[in-house]
Formats: structure tokens, C-alpha cells, sequence
């Protein structure tokens, strides 16, 4: 055989290797996988054997193939026809029981595992390696092959939050459906919180009747709560999904809900509303009350009831110290107990909890601030804030689960932790010693969704939650974000099959303006990174949709409009709407003089950013927002020459999480000299502050066409963050954006 012919032959067998690999686009990436020869035909009858495992996981193979492929079954074997066998061999890589091996054949789907779990697992690979429609000759075929697979971490898991914002039944039964096909084991259920209540506890009503419910600033009620004929009914559901729900109770803090509906058990008698903003709280449970803990234990007594589950998380993160510093009962509780100081005393509190936990023979879990003061014995530490929770847990002997934020929460935006961050993760940190790596259960992901209701999350998690299910499954050193991008990009038909709204995987567009003076226009450039996205556009208000203008080559503006700009891929928007106002209106790239420093944190572009004519979104860290720290908004706009001045109009946002408050007072005045000012009015602030949305606001001040060639402006600030706010006396920001002149 001559060299070329060799070379040939060798890229004929490489190009068909990769053909055959790329047919196995599963997630997550099996641990072995072996690509056979031929395919498996599905015929509409099969013969289905499982000796020896329980009906309902039969049935719920059977069900979907019989729903999904209208396939017939059969009791007995017959050369022509497929078959499917499952069977669990207690002797079958016993030491991991989620493991399983998968063989494919010409004839055959073989499943065999130890466990009904690891049998489980195995029909979930079957399912995604299964076509989403028949061919077109009305054949169902899988590439035959081998896989032999098991998890790498144990605990692999969603903190999905439905106190922020409350989430259906059918809903949660969806995402239990969704963690399955992906390979989660753990439904992590955040229930209670400072903005609502969401578990029914028989012995105290009102923390659903009171406590599940918030009325918001405009005055409409918000809430909703799980019966416990609903959670048992969601239980039983995950438990046939292979999945266990761990609830969290939050304690001590984060309780606001609860305080309000019994305030007895805080520092200070309340009364209390529930939460309608975010943020840390300074009210929390009174452990200097013996009969807080009382309240706590009966209602843990129910929750033990409805989860059958090993594991409880009680929280334990984010807990003020102001109230129990000034409580006398706190403060006698340290003094009786010998504790240093109030860490100790959370230390106590939850020790306390966890050992009644314990006698009732479940395990404790708590966020990484259960470590101050010294941990209870047993817990296990989830650690949020960084790697270093884990550690510690790891030092001390502890199990702990490894889910720092800047990896899993998916409350982030994509812009700010995108797919190929999450993938990078690994739950193990670096400076963990080998034999301490045993501690590490495996982590989750979290979605805390204040700024995210329901019809929001399948954005919020998909795609980046895919990246995880790979981490927390499969072999780190098999990991090639390239090669696990390519199956995330088959995925999408997938996901959009399971009606599945998936996000971007990183910032789908960035955009810049600029304004041509002499032309009088602006030109509009934007562009994305991510393959397959198209970009679309209007220029009438309306939100962009599938026939909308296409973007080939920059924008031009000559006219006031309203820009809105989104990513689109399969004719579905995929990332954040972009909207962007141009006002050609008399400042425009006027002077202005900003009498009041703005913090270097926002300077947007500088002082010209408040006079460009391009309106900032409602996304403060767009580059369009100037931003004040206890200070008021003071300056100066030169039109260059005397105009006739019917209105002026600054806008400001109001985004109190990030404690951005609305001014109280815009005064505006004129001057043709710019020493002598006349006709000062102003507009007071009409929007309650104490609101979680985010507010865009207009301050228009209007004159009776006044000739004027110079306009003050003065925005009053709050300056520091009121007393129901978590952020208490600390400076308040002022976020101003456009100053319209007409």
C-alpha cells in the first residue's frame, strides 16, 4: 500500500469515527461509550422483558414509548420484532448504585444496573439517544453502541427558590421531569423566606394565611402556598423520578414572613409586614426566647412528616446581629450559655436545631455562615460564598456540598457567568488535601429569583444548567468545552421539543452609538459572539418577533424612536431585550457643567452621557447610567445660545436591591446669563419607595416657552437608604440617565 493510499484510508476511518461519535450526543458525556456497528429499529411492537423491577419503572418506559411512538408491547420474543430488557444484578459494579451499562444492538436495548436508580438512569440515556420524530420512512433508529456509566459526585442538585416568587404544582412536577432527563438526583425546595411563606403548617395557620401572601407597592396581593396534600403529592412524584426534595426552612433569619405572622417570636414584639423588597433583613428569630425554638420544632415536626427524605436545610445565612445585640433576652441567653459573643449564639441556635433534627434522625444542612461560632455536629455545610466554606467543612471532618456563586447561581446573568464559566467548574477545590476530597457530596445549581418569576426560570437555567449536569456527572479530565459545546448546540432542538425557553449561553448582543453632528444622526452597531443568533429589530416601540427587520449593517437614527433590539434563534428571542430611546431634542451634545462629583464606579461616558440623546435601559451597568452616592444631582447644561424652553425632563431609576432610590425633588430653573436664574419649578416624587420593581421614572418640569439659554438642574437625594431598608443608614444611591430639553 502506497503512502497516499494509506493517508486516504486513514481519513476515511477518522471522518467515520467522528460520525459515529457525534451520533452519541448525550448530556451528561457517558463515562465510557463505544460506538457499534448498524442501528436499532424500533418496531411498533416490541418485546419487553424486567425481571424483578417494580412496575411503575416498567410502565414509565412503556408509557413514553407508547405516548412518544404509538409502540405496541408484546409478552413474548420473536426474532422480528425489537426488544427491550432490563434487569438488575445485584453483583453489577456494586460499589456505585447509580451506575448502569447501556447496550444497543441490531435487536436489542439492554439495561442493567444494581439499582432500580441506576436502571433509571439508563432509561434516561435511552430517551435523549431516542429521535425526536420518526424518519421520513416512519423508522425510530439509535446508533448502536456500548456505554458503561456512573456518576462522579453523589449529590447533584437544583436550589430552585419559590419564596421570592411562587411556582405551580404542575410546574414543580415539570422541573423534577426536566432534572431527571439531565441526571440531577436532588430537588432542592427553598420554602420560606422574608417574602413569603409557602408550606402549609397545620398548628400555625397564619403563616400561610398571613405570611404566603405580600401586598405589593401598587397595592395588589402576591403569593400562594403548597397545601400538604400538594407536597405529599410532588414527594411521591420526585420519588418516582429517582429524586429526593430536601426543603429549607430558613432560620434564623430570612423569617420575615414568618414574624409577621406570629411576631412573638422575634426581638422586638414586631408588628410586621411581609417583605415586598430584597435584600437582608435585621429582624430575625429571638434565641433568647425558649418558646421560639418550640415554634420552630413543631413546625419541623410536620416537615419531617411530609419529607421522607435524610436531609432538612435550615439555612442559617445572612443573619444580622443588630437585634440580638440590643435584645436583654439574647443577651442573657450568651451570658447563661458561656458564649463569646453573637456568632456564638447563632452557633447555638443552630446547634440547638440540629440536635433536635438529629433525635428525629434526619441531617442538617446550612449555608456556609453555620460555620461561625462553631459548627453542630454532623451538619453539612453547602458552601455559597466561595470555595472557602468547603474547605473548612473538609478540615473539619464535615460532608459539605461545593456551590460557590461565582459557578451556580444562576440568578446571574448570562452576561455575567456564562455557559463556558459554569463548565470550567470543578467542585473540588484546588487546596483541598486528597484525603479530605472525600467530603466534597458534589454541589448545585441555585436560581434565587427575586427579579425571576416563573415564566422566567427555563431563561434563567438553560443552557448554563447543562454545563453542571456534565460537572457534577462525568470525568473532569475527559472535559473539552469545544466538543461539549457541540452537543449543547444539538441540544437546543431537544429543549425546544420539551417547550423548554432556553436563554443565552453568554451576552448575546453588545451594542455602541454614536452621533454624527453635521449629519444629525445616530449610527447604532451591534453584534453578538454566539453562533446561529440572529439579530432583529424595530423602531416603533413594539417588541421585535420573528418578521421583524433584520439586522445586516449598523443602524442609522435621524428621529426621536424607540430602538428594540433582540437575539432570536429558531424564531425565539434568546437573551435580554435591548431597548434603547434616541431623543433629538434641543441639549443634544450641548455643554453641561456637573456641579456634584458622580462616583467613578458610574460615570457612564462622562458628563456628555446625560445630554447624548440615548436613553439608558433598565439595566443601571448598561454604561448610560451616571451614578451619585449620597449626593445630590446639581448642574449646569449651555445650549450655546438662547432657545425658546417648553419642558425639561431628567430621568432617574429606582432599583432598591441595589440601593437605587428615586430623588424626592427635581428643581429646575433658567437663565439667559447664567448668573441670573428665574421661573424655578419643580416636581416632587409620586412613586412609593419602599417597591421591588425596577422603576424608570420622568421628572418633567414645564415652562411657558421661556427664552433661555442656560438650564439648572438639581436632583434631591434621600442620601441614605431609609430605616425599613436592609441597607439602613448606609449612603443611598442616585442614578440619573437623560436630560431632555424641548
Amino acid at each position: 500500500m502506497n503512502k497516499l493510499s494509506f493517508l486516504l484510508i486513514a481519513g476515511l476511518l477518522i471522518i467515520m469515527k467522528t460520525s459515529l461519535q457525534a451520533q452519541i450526543d448525550i448530556i451528561p458525556k457517558p463515562q465510557e461509550s463505544k460506538i457499534l456497528k448498524g442501528n436499532f429499529v424500533l418496531s411498533q411492537e416490541i418485546s419487553f422483558t424486567a425481571p424483578g423491577i417494580n412496575d411503575n419503572l416498567t410502565n414509565y418506559f412503556k408509557d413514553y414509548l407508547k405516548q412518544k411512538y404509538n409502540v405496541r408491547f408484546v409478552n413474548t420474543k420473536n426474532e422480528k420484532i425489537s426488544s427491550i430488557y432490563m434487569e438488575i444484578d445485584k453483583n453489577f459494579l456494586n460499589r456505585k448504585p447509580e451506575a448502569y451499562t447501556l447496550k444497543i444492538n441490531s435487536n436489542e436495548i439492554k439495561i442493567v444496573s444494581s439499582t432500580e436508580e441506576g436502571i433509571f438512569h439508563g432509561i434516561q440515556t435511552v430517551l435523549q439517544l431516542l429521535p425526536e420524530k420518526k424518519s421520513k420512512t416512519g423508522n425510530v433508529k439509535i446508533q448502536n453502541c456500548e456505554i458503561t456509566d456512573f456518576p462522579r459526585f453523589p449529590w447533584r442538585g437544583l436550589n430552585l427558590d419559590c419564596a421570592r416568587h411562587f411556582m405551580t404544582k404542575d410546574f414543580i412536577k415539570r422541573y423534577i421531569d426536566i432534572l431527571a432527563y439531565y441526571k440531577f438526583n436532588i430537588f432542592h425546595w427553598h420554602l420560606t423566606d422574608d417574602q413569603g411563606w409557602r408550606i402549609e403548617i397545620k398548628k400555625y395557620p397564619k403563616l400561610t394565611q398571613i405570611g404566603a401572601w405580600r401586598k405589593e407597592a401598587d397595592g395588589s396581593i402576591y403569593g400562594g402556598f403548597y397545601t400538604q396534600q400538594d407536597i405529599k403529592e410532588i414527594v411521591a412524584y420526585a420519588k418516582s423520578r429517582y429524586i429526593t426534595i430536601v426543603p429549607e426552612i430558613e432560620m434564623p433569619g430570612h423569617c420575615t414572613a414568618s414574624l409577621a405572622a406570629y411576631p412573638e417570636n422575634s426581638c422586638t414584639g414586631g408588628p410586621f409586614d411581609v417583605a415586598i423588597t430584597w435584600g437582608v433583613f435585621k429582624d430575625v428569630y429571638c434565641a433568647g426566647r425558649d418558646s421560639t425554638f418550640t415554634f420552630l420544632e413543631n413546625i419541623l415536626d410536620e416537615v419531617i412528616n411530609l419529607f421522607p427524605g435524610k436531609y432538612i436545610h435550615i439555612g442559617g445565612d445572612e443573619v444580622p446581629k443588630d437585634r440580638w445585640k440590643a435584645c436583654p433576652r439574647d443577651q442573657a441567653r450568651i451570658k447563661a450559655e458561656g458564649l463569646k459573643d453573637e456568632e456564638g449564639l447563632q452557633s447555638y441556635f443552630i446547634k440547638r436545631i440540629s440536635d433536635y433534627l438529629n433525635s428525629k434522625g434526619k441531617e442538617v444542612i446550612g449555608w456556609d455562615e453555620i460555620l461561625q461560632g462553631g459548627l453542630a455536629p454532623g451538619a453539612i455545610v453547602e458552601s455559597w460564598q466561595s470555595f472557602q466554606g468547603a474547605v473548612e467543612a473538609a478540615h473539619l471532618g464535615h460532608y459539605t456540598l461545593s456551590s460557590p456563586a461565582s459557578f451556580t447561581y444562576f440568578n446571574s446573568s448570562p452576561e455575567d457567568l456564562d455557559l463556558r464559566t459554569v463548565y470550567s467548574f470543578n467542585p473540588i477545590p484546588d487546596s483541598l488535601p486528597a484525603d479530605e476530597t472525600k467530603y466534597i457530596l458534589g454541589g448545585e445549581a441555585s436560581l434565587w429569583t427575586e427579579n425571576c418569576p416563573q415564566e422566567k426560570v427555563d431563561t434563567q437555567l438553560f443552557p448554563r444548567i447543562l454545563a453542571l449536569s456534565e460537572v457534577f456527572w462525568s470525568d473532569p479530565a475527559e472535559r473539552d468545552y469545544k466538543e461539549f459545546h457541540m452537543r449543547v448546540e444539538k441540544a437546543y432542538k431537544d429543549l425546544t421539543a420539551h417547550n423548554i425557553k432556553y436563554g443565552p449561553e453568554s451576552k448575546a448582543i453588545s451594542f455602541s452609538t454614536s452621533y454624527n453632528k453635521e449629519k444629525n444622526e445616530f449610527t447604532v452597531n451591534v453584534r453578538t459572539d454566539q453562533k446561529d443568533l440572529i439579530i432583529r429589530y424595530t423602531e416603533n416601540g413594539n417588541e421585535p418577533d420573528s418578521n421583524s427587520s433584520l439586522y445586516t449593517e449598523p443602524i442609522k437614527i435621524d428621529k426621536t424612536v424607540n430602538l428594540k433590539i433582540a437575539p432570536f434563534r429558531n424564531s425565539r428571542i434568546v437573551g435580554k431585550l435591548t431597548n434603547l430611546s434616541f431623543d433629538f431634542h434641543k441639549a443634544l451634545n450641548a455643554k453641561i457643567t456637573i456641579l456634584n462629583p458622580y462616583s467613578e464606579r458610574y460615570p457612564a461616558s462622562g458628563e456628555n452621557t446625560l445630554i447624548d440623546g440615548v436613553r439608558g435601559t433598565d439595566n443601571f451597568r448598561d454604561g448610560l447610567w451616571q451614578g451619585y452616592e449620597g449626593e445630590d444631582f446639581d448642574a449646569v447644561i449651555d445650549l450655546g445660545k438662547a432657545e425658546e424652553i417648553s419642558k425639561v425632563t431628567p430621568r432617574f431609576l429606582l432599583n432598591t436591591g441595589p440601593w437605587i432610590f428615586l430623588p424626592t425633588k427635581v428643581i429646575v430653573s433658567l437663565s439667559k446669563d447664567g448668573k441670573n436664574y428665574f421661573e424655578e419649578k419643580s416636581v416632587d416624587n409620586d412613586v412609593p419607595e419602599k417597591n421591588p420593581a425596577v422603576i424608570l421614572k420622568d421628572y418633567p418640569v414645564n415652562f411657558n416657552k421661556q427664552e433661555a439659554r442656560y438650564i439648572k438642574v438639581k436632583a434631591v437625594s434621600i442620601k441614605k437608604c431609609p430605616p425599613w431598608h436592609p441597607g439602613a443608614g448606609g449612603k443611598a444611591w442616585l442614578f440619573i440617565d437623560e436630560i431632555e430639553v424641548k
